[in-house]
C-alpha cells in the first residue's frame, strides 16, 4: 500500500520501522511455510540491499519490521 502522507526520510544508517499489511486486514500468511518462504526471501533481498534486519515479527495479518540500511536508497528496493 503507498503511503499516504509525504515521502520516507531515508538515511543511510537510520532503523526505520516498516510495516508489512495484508489488505482490508486480511491474511499476508496463512501457514508456517508461507511465513518462513517470506522469511527467506526477505533476507535474501535484505542481504542484496545491504540492509541489517534488527526485529521482525510474521503474525497472520500483518509482519512488523525494524531494518537498518548501510545506505538509505536499499530499503526502497526491498520487496515488502
Amino acid at each position: 500500500m503507498p503511503r499516504r502522507i509525504g515521502r520516507r526520510i531515508n538515511v543511510d544508517g537510520l532503523p526505520l520501522h516498516i510495516m508489512q499489511r495484508g489488505y482490508n486486514h486480511a491474511a499476508c500468511f496463512f501457514d508456517d511455510r508461507d511465513r518462513l518462504a517470506d522469511l527467506g526471501w526477505l533476507r535474501e533481498a535484505l542481504a542484496r540491499e545491504r540492509c541489517r534486519m534488527r526485529a521482525y515479527a510474521r503474525m497472520t495479518n500483518h509482519a512488523p519490521l525494524l531494518l537498518t540500511p548501510e545506505r538509505a536508497e536499499g530499503v526502497p528496493q526491498v520487496p515488502i
